[in-house]
């Protein structure tokens, strides 16, 4: 049984959209026979970042043994009496002088100084149950240093899941950092040697294998898919009583995107009656606690509830689906551009709902969403007009949806639940374990071995 080393820092219970692709994977390559240890953070940990969702851990496989490291982000404690001096004087000052310490361990701010940790977990991990495969979620992208350091002192392959990719900017689309600097020195080590790299789309897999054409053979794409079961809303749209429009995720878009969108709507209810007996909901975690206030996002939803925007709480897992069973409309609200899928378009889709896009409208969504018969594309800017005219089409398509079109939607979401968009490259990645483990040719009755560098 192969053992499967699974550094996924956001494993369950973490209150984090890649939870889900990290559960999957481990349940699955469980599912392929191999014995599983996961290595991420403190539950604590999260409790003042994203937070903890415990309803994410059903469905965890029983078999994944997970090891919690004492690791946390001091830079996003809410409990100022925990402060230095110098860090409640000068709080830019002790940031700048954090960072440089951070990535002075490892070229990645915030999580640099993680590395001497996550390289000695593994270490010893290997010492007490030795490891066939180290796979890492990135981010943070200090995790593959652990992969790094087991290849180089104890010869153990690793693979690569970039959730995000490094070396490029998924929100601007531009290269993050040239191959000559000390992030693309060690990018370019890493993908070198990596048994699998896997990408969440084929933008990103066309980036890879443009910069690093050696490995065009070992990049894999692999989706996010939805883990909800596509499912027909028996709610029926009441325009007399007006419409819900809901938005369920993590705040991550920006404060003049937002205000885009809320003035957009509040013009929306202006020429659309229906919509004037409407309300927009926004559920989901809306930034850390120590800067809950900070960025505006909060107090700029609560600047518009008298046009019926409600700011929410978090939903448990558990309860996803029937919060989108209360809604009549989905706001796709989401950063980035064509790099960028989102792991939300895909349980959107799952709803059978109407979708309306509020992102650019060059962006990867695009790709999975073409076909759904109940989206409204983005508008060509975001502007408050533009999207105010995008608001009132998707009205129009909730009060005119047919049983066609939801089924026809349903059978669209369909196509990319997450263990068949997953289960493949799962699948690949244990054949590519085992066969390391056959002998290389007649006579040969040992292992492969690896080459390891000097």
């Amino acid at each position: 049984m192969p053992h499967v080393v699974y550094v996924a820092i956001g494993f369950p219970p973490a209150a984090k959209s890649s939870a889900h692709r990290m559960k999957a994977t481990a349940n699955l390559l469980c599912e392929r026979g191999c014995d599983v240890t996961v290595i991420t953070i403190a539950r604590d940990s999260w409790a003042h970042e994203n937070g903890i969702d415990v309803t994410l851990s059903d469905g965890v496989d029983p078999r994944v043994e997970v090891v919690e490291l004492p690791l946390r982000r001091d830079d996003v404690d809410p409990d100022i009496r925990t402060y230095g001096w110098f860090r409640a004087r000068h709080p830019h000052r002790w940031r700048r002088r954090r960072r440089w310490r951070d990535q002075r361990a490892f070229p990645e701010p915030v999580f640099g100084r993680w590395r001497p940790t996550l390289e000695r977990a593994v270490l010893d991990l290997h010492e007490t149950h030795p490891a066939d495969l180290l796979l890492v979620s990135a981010v943070p992208y200090a995790g593959l240093s652990a992969a790094w350091k087991l290849w180089r002192v104890r010869g153990v392959p690793y693979a690569i899941d970039f959730r995000d990719a490094w070396s490029l900017d998924v929100i601007g689309g531009g290269v993050a950092f040239p191959l000559r600097s000390r992030r693309g020195r060690w990018e370019r080590k890493l993908v070198d040697h990596a048994e699998r790299i896997w990408c969440v789309n084929e933008p990103i897999r066309d980036h890879y294998a443009r910069r690093y054409p050696r490995t065009a053979d070992r990049l894999r794409v692999v989706r996010n898919g939805s883990d909800l079961r596509p499912t027909r809303q028996s709610r029926r749209a009441d325009p007399v009583a007006g419409l819900t429009f809901g938005y369920l995720g993590t705040a991550i878009f920006s404060v003049p995107h937002l205000r885009a969108v809320l003035e957009g709507w509040r013009m929306a209810r202006e020429v659309d009656p229906v919509l004037a007996r409407s309300r927009l909901v926004f559920r989901g975690y809306f930034g850390w606690q120590s800067a809950d206030m900070a960025d505006g996002r909060r107090g700029l939803i609560a600047g518009f509830a008298t046009d019926g925007v409600v700011l929410g709480g978090p939903v448990a897992r558990a309860v996803a689906a029937a919060t989108y069973a209360s809604w009549d409309a989905l706001l796709l609200l989401i950063t980035g551009g064509r790099y960028t899928t989102s792991g939300k378009v895909y349980e959107y889709m799952s709803t059978g709902l109407p979708i309306m896009s509020a992102h650019e409208a060059d962006h990867g969504a695009l790709d999975v969403l073409d076909g759904y018969p109940l989206w409204t594309p983005p508008p060509l800017a975001m502007t408050a007009e533009l999207l105010a005219e995008s608001f009132v089409a998707t009205a129009q398509t909730v009060l005119s949806a047919t049983d066609a079109q939801t089924t026809a939607a349903l059978a669209h979401a369909a196509r990319y639940e997450r263990r068949a968009q997953m289960a493949p490259a799962v699948r690949d990645l244990v054949d590519s374990i085992e066969a390391r483990a056959q002998p290389s040719g007649p006579g040969d009755a040992g292992p492969r071995k690896t080459s390891v560098p000097a």
